[in-house]
Parts: C-alpha cells; structure tokens; sequence
C-alpha cells in the first residue's frame, strides 16, 4: 500500500464531502453532515502516516486504495 502525508489525506477527504470542522494543535478533524463518525487526521508538515492509521481512516471514509 503507498504511504501518504496527513496533507494529502485532507486534500483526499474534502473531494469526498468531508468537511473540516476544527483544528487542535496539529490535527484536522473533519466530520460529514450525514455521518456520526468524524476523523481526526494529523498533520506534520509532509511527514507520512502510519499505515495503520491509513487504513482506519480508509476504512471509515470509504476511500478506496486506488483513490490515494
């Protein structure tokens, strides 16, 4: 799986209708009006995110391996 950087992510989520709610400090939480669920992504400059992380953050917003 390609690793990617918390920015690219947010940039992925925002086409998908995620919208950004707030920012803590380094991270970008983003919520969809027709979900309960709400995704925190973290953001440090173009460092990439763990793969775990990825795949939860895949798997809740429903982005597909080849969107990335």
């Amino acid at each position: 799986m390609k690793s990617i950087s918390g920015k690219s992510l947010c940039k992925i989520l925002e086409k998908k209708g995620w919208h950004l709610k707030t920012v803590h400090g380094s991270h970008h939480v983003y919520m969809k009006t027709e979900r309960k669920e709400r995704i925190s992504v973290p953001v440090h400059g173009n460092k990439d995110l763990k793969l775990g992380l990825l795949k939860a953050i895949m798997k809740i917003a429903e982005i597909q391996e080849n969107e990335l």
